[in-house]
């Protein structure tokens, strides 16, 4: 099991900054890949950014994001960051944190885990 927590939502007027922060703890030994997905009301989930967990550190951002949030990962402490600058209203979503292939004691699951979920609110 992992559970993850993210922190650090907020209301921001237009071109303003957030900073996301989620750790996820439980039983495991290593996550592949962290992200960040969000979801706009009347809206399906998306996908904002990933960032692999080994040694190149892949990282996929939506192209809606590209150039104005990066994503950061701490695989040591199981952390994963989504630096949000020039922030538009469009941005405006509830934002999640994702992990996925974990490795257990047996084996690697592929299984989906999600956090509860961060508001993030831009103001025109």
């Amino acid at each position: 099991q992992v559970q993850l927590v993210e922190s650090g939502g907020g209301l921001v007027q237009a071109g303003g900054s957030l900073r996301l922060s989620c750790a996820a703890s439980g039983t495991f030994f290593r996550i592949n890949t962290m992200g960040w997905y969000r979801q706009a009301p009347g809206k399906q989930r998306e996908l904002v950014a990933t960032v692999r967990g080994d040694s190149d550190g892949v990282t996929n951002y939506a192209e809606s994001v590209k150039g104005r949030f990066t994503i950061s990962r701490d695989s040591a402490k199981n952390t994963v960051s989504l630096q949000m600058n020039s922030l538009q209203p469009e941005d405006t979503a509830v934002y999640y944190c994702n992990a996925n292939r974990i490795l257990t004691s047996a084996g690697w699951s592929v299984t989906n885990y999600w956090g509860k979920g961060t508001l993030v609110t831009v103001s025109s």
